[in-house]
């Protein structure tokens, strides 16, 4: 991982090369006071700067949060990974996405090797393929997983992240909104140049947008000192139980998604152009991109946040994380 001030250069890169509105990083190094270092700016009207403690929406990050609600579930003894979707949700797969429920499993879910195609608001998805042969990431694998939850604990999930996550490690600034469209102060504005189904258009604000859907895969919110604050816990061993803890972090090779990556159960492996490996995740939604990667014992860790979703993102996290020197 980059030092401080190369950090700072990738910020203004971003914004001055790769044209969005703003970014932010904050990086937490041992038991150091976190840096934190922005660029560009949180509202294109008025000119304002982002800065600490804004809530954003984290995208597919979502999914270490909801991974780690099934695994202490698991632990608990509530359910297994083992479990296929048919015996918590009895002809859901068959009848809305063609598939076979009895095939598919919450381990295949939570890695993506379920064989149920991706898709989007508005979109048909593709016929699903066998389950165990392949990784497909899907939105679709954790929206269910999200009902497995639902039907085990008989609360939502958004209390379960609440009750689970959220409370017991102090994130005030984490939550699962559901419809309520409106960010908690303070937050940057979120611009697109995408419509609701993904069809290009001009920039636009999208901060009130309805991102319901994206829920268990996607949907969640949460500030860069949360998100250090449960990756670093999560890397450290201190969320799970040994035994989770190993399911969590086995992984399986990706395909036709982010390069050099291997997935775990709502976390995955990358490794960068300098041969470093980095864990955590990512999150890809309408108006704005988050990474959250560490070593894997959490010691050093980087959270980042664009507001913009229409630069090369992989190439500005690239540019931020990886360090060529070693």
């Amino acid at each position: 991982m980059r030092s401080i001030s190369d950090i700072q250069s990738a910020l203004d890169r971003a914004v001055a090369d790769g044209g969005v509105p703003g970014i932010v990083a904050e990086l937490q190094d041992g038991e150091a006071e976190p840096w934190f270092g922005t660029a560009g700016v949180a509202d294109t009207a008025t000119g304002r700067a982002r800065r600490p403690g804004e809530h954003f929406r984290i995208g597919s990050f979502t999914k270490a949060f909801t991974g780690t609600v099934v695994l202490l579930l698991a632990a608990e003894g509530r359910l297994s990974l083992d479990d296929t979707v048919a015996a918590w949700l009895p002809g859901v797969v068959e009848e809305h996405l063609g598939g076979d429920g009895t095939g598919i499993t919450v381990r295949r879910l939570l890695n993506h090797t379920s064989g149920l195609p991706d898709a989007f608001p508005g979109q048909e998805p593709p016929s699903p393929e066998k389950p165990g042969e392949r990784f497909i990431y899907s939105k679709v694998n954790y929206n269910l997983v999200g009902m497995i939850v639902e039907q085990v604990t008989g609360s939502t999930l958004a209390e379960e992240i609440d009750r689970r996550l959220a409370r017991p490690l102090g994130l005030a600034g984490t939550y699962l909104p559901g419809t309520d469209n409106t960010l908690r102060e303070p937050h940057a504005r979120h611009y697109s140049k995408a419509d609701a189904f993904g069809a290009p258009v001009e920039v636009h604000d999208v901060t009130d947008a309805d991102l319901s859907w994206a829920g268990a895969a996607g949907g969640m919110v949460s500030t860069t000192s949360d998100l250090h604050r449960f990756l670093r816990d999560l890397l450290g061993g201190r969320l799970l139980a040994p035994a989770q803890q190993e399911e969590m972090f086995t992984t399986v090779p990706t395909r036709d998604w982010v390069p050099d990556t291997r997935y775990g159960l709502g976390v995955y492996a990358q490794t960068l152009p300098s041969g470093a490996t980095l864990w955590g995740g990512g999150g890809y939604i309408q108006g704005s991109v988050t990474y959250a990667m560490g070593d894997r014992q959490g010691t050093r860790t980087l959270v980042s946040n664009l507001n913009g979703d229409w630069n090369d993102f992989l190439e500005t996290f690239t540019d931020l994380y990886d360090n060529p020197a070693g």
